[in-house]
């Protein structure tokens, strides 16, 4: 055999995996091969494969005799649309895709690729956990990863698909990532498995219910996206990247559209109640602002009382952040502080735009949110919108009480530019709760309380409860109608696409985790 033929051939053995039976028993369960999900996710033959022939060195319990070449794991390098990408995908068809030193060591070296060129990084996870009989090797190999992930953290989007089982040590890594996909019966993940958790805690779960993708969607907060097939999932990968930068420096793909700036947002009257206590869906709102009336929402399944995601604006990424009247009347809690913290910090570090809109009565009472520390959770939500620098907007659609109405990018966290509609109501409280403490006493005292409360409701609501008191002060920039969002909205973006905010020289600030 010459080298040239040797080298054919080698590349014939990388392309089989662990071989035909187990790519057909990977199909047969409904999955994609690695590389097959490589094929689909990226260009037509732009992906660049490396570390193709590294195989591991482990030696004990008849390792030496189960050796591959790429060793479980695919790595390299490709175009999505036209933009480049770096990727591994573990290979479950090799030793269960477990990770051991090597397997490690190749997905640490193109994170370090991705983010030395200032390009995102996409996983792919389909793994048995750490590969036992590489011992401590196994787990050092998860530190390095670990590690890479903390260093390109703010600087390149890192994106992990869950395409089969992720245990132990494997979430972590996932975990430090800026968002994560599942596939719906298929994958999972957990720190403990089934098993392990039973034997401790006499539980007695399978793996779906302990850590699928519903789990995690709905429940953990874990999961961001979830699809029932793998190519579905892809889909979504595919269009999360078109709203993001290549890195922290480059600013996010401009997407053309053809949908007028000055088109007037006539629905949203009609979307929002007159009657305050009325819920509506504030997806509506945000689609009638939108380009084309496009939104990628994030994290849709938990925590629904706090909507956030990413849009276009006059072809311009946006990210949104919006409480949701139609869930617990739009309440802040410890959940939805938690995911709208999160949010928020990605789009500060990656330069995008955070438009907001604001309809809350003020963070959830009760006593499982204050013993679960709402203090805590929603000082997350105040550090991030404090500390952003990106141009920040919002809009008053209708209540912004109390500490929530601070937090909702105010013009005290420094928000730029503060929107309210004509029937905004702004206050310490709403004008119920206000009534029954100012007036406790003259409705004690009337003949006809319900009457004289009411009376003193409605001259609440008149003085207090309307979006002119804050402007006044200036805290509200304009009162606009509700047909003008849109355009209000996009002048002011344009206005403020040079922004620079200068912030304190310190190595960090210290977040309330």
């Amino acid at each position: 055999m010459t080298r040239t033929e040797k080298l054919l051939a080698m590349r014939e053995q990388v392309k089989l995996g662990g071989g035909q039976d187990k790519i057909d028993k990977q199909h047969q369960s409904g999955k994609l091969t690695a590389r097959e999900r490589i094929q689909y996710l990226l260009d037509a033959d732009s992906f660049q494969e490396v570390s193709a022939y590294v195989t591991h060195r482990a030696t004990l319990f008849g390792m030496d005799k189960n050796s591959l070449l790429s060793d479980g794991v695919i790595t390299g390098w490709g175009k999505i649309n036209g933009r480049i990408a770096y990727v591994y995908a573990q290979d479950f068809t090799v030793l269960g895709g477990s990770l051991g030193e090597a397997h490690g060591m190749k997905i640490a070296h193109i994170m370090q690729m991705a983010h030395q060129n200032g390009a995102p990084v996409i996983g792919m996870n389909d793994s048995g956990g750490a590969r036992i009989q590489e011992g401590v090797d196994s787990l050092a190999a998860y530190g390095e990863i670990f590690y890479q992930n903390t260093l390109a953290s703010g600087v390149i989007p890192q994106l992990s698909v869950i395409m089969g089982p992720c245990a132990g040590g494997a979430v972590y890594s996932p975990a430090i990532t800026d968002f994560i996909f599942m596939v719906e019966n298929s994958a999972n993940m957990f720190i403990t498995g089934p098993q392990v958790v039973k034997a401790v805690t006499f539980e007695d779960v399978d793996a779906e219910s302990l850590g699928g993708a519903q789990v995690h969607a709905s429940k953990s907060g874990v999961a961001d996206f979830i699809a029932p097939t793998d190519q579905e999932v892809l889909d979504q990968v595919k269009r999360l990247f078109a709203f993001l930068p290549e890195n922290n420096l480059s600013p996010a793909p401009y997407k053309p559209t053809d949908d007028p700036a000055q088109r007037k947002t006539d629905k949203i009257i009609s979307i929002i109640p007159e009657n305050p206590s009325m819920p509506y869906d504030v997806h509506a709102v945000i689609e009638e602002v939108t380009d084309n009336g496009e939104f990628m929402e994030v994290a849709g399944r938990y925590a629904p009382n706090v909507v956030v995601g990413f849009a276009h604006l006059n072809g311009h990424t946006v990210g949104i952040v919006a409480n949701q009247p139609y869930y617990q009347a739009g309440v802040l809690d410890i959940n939805g502080s938690d995911k709208g913290a999160r949010f928020i910090r990605f789009c500060d570090a990656f330069h995008i735009p955070l438009i907001t809109f604001v309809d809350t009565p003020g963070f959830l009472p009760g006593v499982d949110q204050e013993h679960g520390g709402i203090i805590r959770h929603g000082a997350k939500m105040i550090y991030a919108y404090a500390e952003a620098t990106v141009p920040k907007l919002s809009i008053i659609l209708r209540k912004a009480y109390g500490g929530a109405y601070i937090v909702m990018s105010s013009k005290h966290l420094r928000g730029d530019i503060n929107f309210a509609l004509p029937n905004a109501e702004i206050a310490v409280m709403g004008p119920e709760g206000a009534v029954n403490i100012v007036f406790r006493k003259e409705i004690q005292a009337a003949s006809d309380g319900e009457t004289t409360r009411q009376a003193y409701i409605d001259e609440y609501r008149n003085e207090f409860s309307n979006p002119y008191v804050a402007a006044s002060r200036g805290y509200i920039d304009d009162v606009i109608l509700p047909e003008e969002c849109r355009q209000k909205l996009i002048l002011a973006l344009e206005s403020l696409q040079q922004k620079k905010a200068a912030t304190p020289a310190r190595k960090h600030g210290n977040i309330p985790l």
